[in-house]
């Protein structure tokens, strides 16, 4: 079993050697079981489980308050399950294997994905603020009460304005619809620092793969809002050349596919380093934002490639 896991797409962390101690640990974890499947499984759940990470414990608060996890995976025959805005779930990745396992879906949503999760054993009503998105709650003043017009214009200011990278992407000082790159004279967000901590693993036993994502989204999105991970080729993708998982700004991983593209330059003959560089690049020309995938190809060869300050990964193998 070969596995390769990562921790996220964005600025260096403030205390990267205990990040890294967990990153290994999950790839250990994952390296020791049996099938690729439940190799993903149990490596995201080790960085779901770790409030240093946005996923699971820890994850992003949105608009009304609530911690909302998303997650998908798939494997070699392009088998799916993904779940998404799911409040009060830990471990997304176990919910999104239901979905794929037990059910003829591909995503199962809101509610509906709690009440699927926790009739097939996975726990639900879990408590997702860590202290750190407690504090950071505490100052905000958000119209936790209001309708989505509301709470629409509180966070114009909060999310968008940066991508988990620091760079302007969308809004100047007026509000106008910017896109991409360093925009002179726009109003810069600061944004969360864990915003980019979207965790993710593939791994590879012979010629079987799988790959899974799971997040807690963007601080201060709008209630209900869905990035790139729960989606097919955006956040997650695997094929019989290969798999990926990415992390970053996820409305533009999701406009570009960026896991589909990683894949897609496997199957076209390149290395698992060159898939990741050259999908990372056609993503930074096509939107001008950050991001970062892991890629492992058939030869065994793991790669990552990222466009903002650092990504953290692990990899481990047998």
């Amino acid at each position: 079993m070969q596995v390769i896991v990562h921790g996220g797409a964005g600025g260096e962390p403030d205390e990267p050697e205990p990040r890294q101690a967990v990153l290994d640990e999950a790839a250990e974890t994952g390296r020791g079981e049996e099938t690729p499947l439940s190799a993903v499984e149990s490596a995201v759940r080790v960085l779901e489980s770790s409030p240093r990470f946005n996923a699971g414990v820890g994850g992003a608060i949105q608009s009304d308050g609530a911690v909302r996890t998303d997650a998908g995976l798939m494997t070699t025959d392009r088998s799916v399950g993904a779940v998404c805005s799911m409040a009060g779930v830990e471990h997304a990745v176990s919910a999104a294997r239901v979905v794929l396992e037990e059910t003829p879906h591909v995503l199962v949503a809101g509610d509906h994905a709690v009440a699927l999760a926790e009739a097939f054993g996975v726990e639900t009503g879990v408590d997702l603020r860590a202290d750190r998105t407690r504090e950071e709650w505490a100052d905000e003043d958000a119209p936790v009460d209001a309708g989505p017009p509301e709470q629409l214009e509180w966070i114009r200011g909060r999310f968008g304005r940066t991508d988990p990278g620091g760079r302007v992407t969308e809004g100047d000082a007026a509000g106008a619809n910017v896109a991409g790159g360093d925009v002179a004279g726009a109003s810069v967000a600061e944004g969360n620092e864990h915003d980019h901590d979207t965790v993710g693993a593939v791994a590879r036993d012979g010629d079987s793969f799988a790959a899974a994502t799971s997040t807690g989204g963007r601080w201060a999105a709008l209630a209900g809002r869905v990035g790139d991970v729960p989606q097919v080729g955006c956040g997650f993708y695997c094929s019989p050349a290969g798999g990926a998982s990415a992390t970053g700004a996820g409305e533009d991983i999701a406009r570009v596919t960026l896991s589909r593209r990683a894949v897609r330059h496997l199957e076209r003959g390149a290395s698992a380093d060159a898939a990741a560089e050259l999908a990372i690049e056609e993503f930074g020309e096509l939107t001008g934002s950050s991001a970062g995938v892991i890629v492992l190809d058939r030869q065994g060869n793991a790669g990552s490639a990222f466009n903002s300050e650092g990504m953290q990964t692990a990899v481990a193998r047998d």
